[in-house]
């Protein structure tokens, strides 16, 4: 993999020469999430862009394009734009994890949502949702995109009832949004993290929080300061997490295998 090359590399406006159309561009919140996708990809390369790192690859012959553009609607919205000036993929995708809401969702579990809703009422949005793409998903689920982590059973039966959704996350909304005004088709690909029943370490909001690496590791050294038990659960944790982040890559690639080949 070259190193990264420098923000005037990235086709953004401003009359700068556009890089090739990448047949998908996806779109991640966290590292943990990415990274067994990463590991996957030939031919890698790094660009900066907004002070953002994106990166191009090959999976399954396919150029792709993809960003970790950090938790929530606001740093998803922006990913998802830069991406789409840079890269002008055929497809955004949503990936990532997920949070249950229907007890039907087991945790592991990969799911391919048709619809995308938000928790303050935005319009629903429809989601691409192909049958040609072999992720395992069950048919006809229903995403709401939350402000914020819901962390215990009764927060999610809550938005559950609410809202009708089989799950949540906090980034689809906004990328489908942006996707829509690009008028590029978006689909969301989400493994189910925790499940309906399961209750997150209350030291998760925190985590999620936008901040830089050194700050998280602040955050997550000062709460097991204040519980030693912390260490434990946010290292389960973490375990999950690459398990499900595997789990995801391997949905990741029989997506972009599904794609049409490079012109």
């Amino acid at each position: 993999m070259s190193g990264i090359q420098p923000e005037s590399n990235h086709d953004l406006a401003g009359g700068q020469k556009r890089r090739p159309h990448a047949a998908a561009g996806i779109l991640f919140a966290m590292p943990v999430e990415a990274d067994a996708f990463e590991r996957m990809a030939s031919d890698r390369v790094e660009l900066l862009a907004g002070g953002l790192v994106f990166h191009e690859g090959r999976i399954a012959g396919r150029s792709v394009a993809w960003c970790t553009g950090g938790v929530g609607s606001v740093a998803a919205a922006r990913a998802a734009r830069l991406l789409l000036d840079g890269h002008r993929p055929r497809v955004l995708v949503s990936a990532g994890f997920a949070g249950g809401l229907a007890a039907s969702l087991v945790r592991g579990a990969v799911v391919r949502p048709v619809s995308v809703a938000s928790d303050d009422d935005r319009p629903v949005i429809p989601l691409a949702n192909g049958d040609a793409v072999p992720v395992g998903a069950a048919g006809g689920l229903r995403l709401v995109t939350a402000c914020r982590v819901l962390r215990t059973p009764a927060e999610k039966r809550a938005l559950h009832e609410s809202s009708g959704a089989d799950l949540v996350d906090m980034e689809t909304h906004a990328i489908a949004s942006v996707a829509a005004t690009a008028g590029v088709p978006c689909t969301a690909i989400r493994v189910i993290s925790d499940d309906a029943h399961h209750e997150l370490p209350r030291e998760v909001a925190a985590l999620a929080e936008p901040q830089s690496a050194m700050r998280r590791l602040g955050t997550a050294l000062g709460a097991i300061g204040r519980r030693p038990r912390a260490a434990l659960d946010l290292w389960r944790l973490y375990e999950h997490a690459v398990i499900d982040g595997r789990t995801l890559a391997a949905a990741l690639a029989a997506f972009c295998e599904s794609l049409p080949l490079d012109d």
